[in-house]
């Protein structure tokens, strides 16, 4: 069965820093790009950073600019969330999922047919 499996996130306090991983299972995610998401309590689910299957090429919406950064490394079949002064309006499920096709900037949840299960990142004040 075909599975994205999302790890690293926890309890941290403002300020600090988290990697989130996402590995599959079953599949080899070297010719999809791949994108990350959060959802927090009550709102819906947010477009955090996108990759191309290669690496080469990263986006991310102005209010995560520098914060976030997204990357992969193809030869272990992971992709990272690296997570710098994180604040507690980033406290969220994160999600990873993936796409195929072409590099194109795409943000939208329903651009990405592939979800892992998500991994709770709580940011404390």
């Amino acid at each position: 069965q075909v599975q994205l499996v999302e790890s690293g996130g926890g309890l941290v306090q403002a300020g600090g820093s988290l990697r989130l991983s996402c590995g599959a299972s079953g599949w080899t995610l070297s010719s999809y790009s791949m994108g990350w998401f959060r959802q927090a309590p009550g709102k819906e689910r947010e477009f955090v950073a996108t990759i191309s299957a290669s690496g080469r090429n990263t986006y991310y919406p102005d209010s995560l600019k520098g914060r976030f950064t997204i990357s992969r490394d193809n030869a272990k079949n992971t992709v990272y969330l690296q997570m710098n002064t994180l604040k507690p309006d980033d406290t969220a499920v994160y999600y990873c999922a993936a796409r195929s096709g072409g590099w194109f900037i795409k943000s939208a949840p329903t651009d990405y047919p592939y979800w892992g299960q998500g991994t709770q990142v709580t940011v404390s004040s």
